[in-house]
């Protein structure tokens, strides 16, 4: 069965479609929080990746990889469309997770 790629309306009406926005909610590898990415502690990002990364059973990596693949993918696929603060934050959490999995 086919899944249902996120979509928006634009200003002319049509739907576009976010494909990158599925990815995120429906990975396979990880089941992710609800708004995980939109939280403003960069260690509640990490320990919530963190966590989302040893329950899955389907990952292919070590929980260390699959948890900063999935930040990763997220900060690249937002792009020029992250304000500065939020790429910030995010790229705190990197670090966070870092501290997490002792990998300083």
């Amino acid at each position: 069965m086919a899944r249902q790629s996120e979509s928006i309306r634009t200003k002319k009406g049509k739907t576009k479609k976010y494909w990158s926005a599925d990815v995120t909610k429906r990975s396979d590898a990880l089941d992710l929080e609800s708004k995980v990415f939109a939280r403003n502690s960069p260690r509640a990002i990490a320990l919530s990746l963190r966590k989302s990364a040893e329950a899955s059973q389907r990952r292919k990596g070590t929980p260390f990889q699959s948890a900063m693949s999935m930040l990763n993918f997220y900060i690249n696929r937002a792009g020029s469309n992250l304000p500065p603060e939020r790429k910030k934050i995010l790229n705190e959490a990197k670090l966070e997770l870092r501290k997490a999995y002792s990998r300083e």
